[in-house]
């Protein structure tokens, strides 16, 4: 078994306000939950109107999978219209790496 978590920190620079980006950010982690069954959580910036982070996970039977799905989550992030991204990790480990 093997975890891939990754974070994505982002701009949304037509944002005016937090109902903005809350808006923004509720359409990319709804959006990841549903075309990848995803956990997904906005994890930091909540109080920043033009800044957002957000984190995935994903559990997979193989390294080579849980790290395609990170990449595949990854672009749909970057491909959103609304946001500039900043900074991007990603990580997958396995229970022997604990």
């Amino acid at each position: 078994m093997f975890v891939g978590v990754a974070r994505y920190d982002f701009l949304v620079p037509g944002s005016t306000s937090l109902k903005d980006k809350r808006q923004v950010v509720r359409h990319i982690v709804g959006g990841l939950r549903t075309k990848f069954n995803a956990g997904v959580a906005e994890v930091d910036h909540q109080d920043l109107r033009q800044r957002g982070a957000i984190a995935v996970s994903c559990v997979s039977e193989s390294s080579f999978h849980a790290k395609k799905m990170l990449m595949e989550m990854e672009r749909y992030v970057r491909n959103q219209y609304a946001i500039e991204v900043l900074g991007a990790t990603v990580e997958v480990m396995s229970p022997d790496d604990a």
